[in-house]
């Protein structure tokens, strides 16, 4: 590997052009190879050939074709290389995040920190700034700072179409906690780039999301109330409940994982989880 190039991946799976010069390949079949992603190029060898795809060549694909042989695979990630679309999948595990990963790593995007705080609008201007995310962790350095967005922390994810520095672009808002504070972050790029933001934030949302039916009537009481702020030490006297109760909630919470210890002592903060399955139980009512 060159300078600088990490591999993120390096696995069995499956690859099969489902477009080719052009032209939808209904019939097509898979094909087994080892399939390799570093922080430059996609590499799929099979026992008589290796394709390598460096990764500026690639982009990812939103509305791919209905291809027969896609139908009983649970997860595939399709990928444009010039005029081709190939379909790629693991043989366990799930492609898109790594491909993702790859495809943003190092590359200057467009962002807009924080652009709404504690929903409040702020009148931060647009910047440029490397995109790096290692550990299930994004930073990225901004004139005033860094800006740190942990995956697990995403909880909602929002594009849309605007004006930005005197050109149409497609903007991804991603809203997340900062100082306890809820916040968006807004990014943007060429199409490749918010292609791929997208996707690594829809599908950490989809991870992060609850079911807020999951919860009992108290439960949905306690989250509510750490949703609109009230101290977790303060929670006895809020709800009418004894603290050994209380105590019992904040660890079936933690199991869920709808929060997030913060001492031993039970100290919670409420986390993307629960931040959904919050807004969820205050719908219902």
């Amino acid at each position: 590997m060159s300078d600088g190039e990490r591999k993120l991946l390096d696995a069995q799976g499956d690859f099969l052009y489902a477009v080719r010069g052009g032209e939808v390949q209904a019939g097509a079949d898979w094909q087994s190879c080892r399939l390799v992603v570093t922080t430059k190029r996609l590499v799929l060898a099979t026992s008589g050939n290796k394709q390598t795809v460096p990764l500026s060549k690639v982009s990812l694909v939103a509305d791919p074709p209905e291809i027969e042989a896609t139908e009983h695979v649970p997860s595939v990630t399709a990928i444009r290389v010039g005029s081709a679309v190939i379909f790629l999948t693991l043989a366990d595990g799930d492609l898109s995040e790594t491909l993702t990963q790859a495809l943003l790593h190092d590359e200057v995007v467009l962002v807009k920190h924080p652009a709404v705080e504690g929903g409040v609008v702020s009148d931060a201007e647009w910047e440029k700034a490397k995109f790096r995310y290692v550990d299930e962790r994004i930073e990225m350095a901004l004139s005033e700072g860094r800006v740190a967005i942990d995956v697990d922390d995403v909880g909602t994810i929002d594009t849309t179409e605007s004006t930005v520095r005197d050109s149409e672009r497609t903007v991804v808002a991603v809203e997340h906690t900062e100082d306890d504070i809820s916040v968006e972050t807004h990014l943007t790029g060429t199409e490749r780039h918010t292609q791929a933001l997208s996707t690594l934030f829809a599908s950490a949302v989809a991870r992060n999301e609850g079911d807020a039916g999951e919860l009992d009537d108290t439960e949905s009481q306690v989250l509510m109330a750490l949703y609109s702020g009230v101290s977790p030490f303060e929670m006895s006297d809020f709800v009418g409940i004894p603290p050994d109760e209380v105590e019992e909630i904040y660890q079936r919470l933690l199991e869920m994982g709808a929060v997030d210890e913060v001492r031993t002592r039970t100290e919670v903060a409420l986390n993307a989880r629960g931040r959904n399955l919050a807004s969820d139980a205050m719908s219902e009512e």
